[in-house]
């Protein structure tokens, strides 16, 4: 995008790797699910007023979403009529079988048959801009406008593994994991789509434990709500996923949570608010007007009192698709590992608005492209820093936030939250990303 149309949106809108088994839903094709418009929503939310010349340029945008509790913003923009509200009133939002299927509608575009932005895993966009995970390797330009949440995912364990009592150090599974090995039979881990934030976590845990998940475990990809169903048929002996997919496993008695996400790196990013860059940069009034919509959203998501309402939206069939008691403790701070360990009215919540969790900083999208720089799906050549501020449209979120009276959400240094600090006391500075990969001893080689 030229500055002239980075200037236009501010002045007129205000294949897996290598040791990657893929198991259902990373191959390609579009999801046929019914989708919920925000003309069939009710409109909870009076209409501004929008001058003409503020008007949006298109009222229609088509949004996909995987079934994860922080799918929220989108669902609930649409069912608070929070899109309708800033003159968007023909938006759908559609549930998508799996990330590969987000990622492939997304290539297509509404324009055929696609969807124009999504509800996403915050490396997929820097993934498919640089054409490393779609087809023919063109890559596909998106932008990120928000992001979704942090905190709020988990890394379960199969019951089988109960004595080892895992926390987010995974020191004592080495063992077991190099036993299995040498029996010709290697420890799986499940995550939900190659190089994307869980299977960074995943790959991460491991690491500091000095396993090395390119060699001593095998790690397959499961789409997130089939979780639970794959870990009950002894599928997998450990995945990474998004709640309420962890919590449904402890209900169920599968299994129980080595650690909240939280517990590895407070305040962690996750999900993003993305959408196709073409879109963004013909219709800037209409991305302003959708970014508010999400903005407001997730102002509302994190109100305590919502957080009951919330849950029920998120339960029904067409979102989440889970019982109201497996998505709201978590949702209010109360973590059952189902080990006996428990966290009461914790901070590790998954957060959408407070504490900056919104606000897109490009220090943890960088940190994101080094991981994967770790893990070979970037050449080790890549300038990280030019594809961060070429994907990151941080100066869109201002814009829409001034607009709703939020400006004081902008943080003091628009880019970097600072250096980062994860639970072995290993730390990123995004002013040195290269002394951070240097320093790590398990990699890609």
């Amino acid at each position: 995008m030229s500055n002239l149309s980075r200037r236009k949106f501010i002045i007129t809108a205000g294949a897996s790797a290598a040791g990657t088994l893929l198991i259902n839903g990373c191959s390609t094709g579009l999801n046929k699910s019914a989708s919920t418009s925000s003309a069939s929503s009710p409109a909870a939310s009076p209409a501004v007023n929008i001058s003409a010349a503020d008007a949006p340029e298109t009222t229609t945008a088509k949004l996909g979403f995987i079934a994860l509790t922080d799918s929220a913003p989108l669902i609930v923009a649409l069912e608070k009529g929070f899109f309708a509200k800033y003159g968007m009133k023909d938006v759908s939002v559609t549930k998508q079988t799996s990330w590969a299927v987000v990622r492939d509608n997304l290539e297509l575009g509404s324009d055929r048959g696609g969807i124009d932005g999504a509800h996403i895993l915050t490396p997929m966009p820097y993934l498919m801009s640089a054409g490393k995970i779609t087809k023919g390797n063109t890559p596909v330009p998106m932008y990120i406008l928000a992001r979704l949440n942090t905190d709020g995912q988990g890394i379960s364990i199969a019951n089988d593994y109960a004595d080892l009592k895992l926390t987010a150090d995974a020191t004592a599974l080495k063992a077991k994991v190099d036993e299995m090995k040498g029996a010709g039979k290697k420890f799986k881990c499940a995550v939900t789509f190659p190089g994307g934030t869980h299977d960074l976590w995943m790959r991460y845990w491991l690491g500091a434990a000095g396993i090395d998940p390119e060699n001593d475990v095998d790690i397959v990809v499961v789409p997130p709500p089939q979780m639970v169903a794959n870990m009950e048929t002894k599928t997998m002996d450990a995945f990474c996923v998004g709640e309420p997919w962890n919590q449904r496993l402890v209900t169920k008695k599968l299994g129980y949570n080595a650690m909240t996400t939280g517990e590895f790196w407070k305040n962690h990013p996750e999900k993003a608010f993305t959408m196709r860059a073409d879109w963004v940069d013909k219709n800037p009034k209409a991305a302003k007007a959708m970014l508010m919509a999400v903005q407001e959203a997730q102002m509302w998501c994190d109100k305590d009192e919502n957080k009951e309402e919330m849950c029920q939206i998120l339960s029904a069939d067409k979102y989440v698709k889970a019982p109201v008691g497996d998505i709201l403790e978590r949702m209010k701070d109360n973590f059952d590992f189902g080990n006996g360990r428990t966290l009461q009215n914790s901070d590790l919540l998954m957060k959408f608005w407070r504490e900056n969790a919104s606000y897109p900083f490009k220090s943890h999208d960088l940190w994101f492209v080094t991981e994967n720089m770790r893990w070979g799906r970037f050449d080790a050549s890549t300038d990280a820093k030019a594809l961060v501020d070429k994907v990151n449209r941080s100066d869109l979120w201002q814009a829409a936030a001034k607009t709703l009276g939020q400006e004081s959400m902008i943080p003091k240094d628009q880019d970097s939250r600072g250096v980062e600090t994860f639970f072995d006391k290993v730390t990123f500075d995004p002013a040195n990303p290269k002394a951070y990969l240097d320093s790590l001893k398990i990699k890609k080689a």
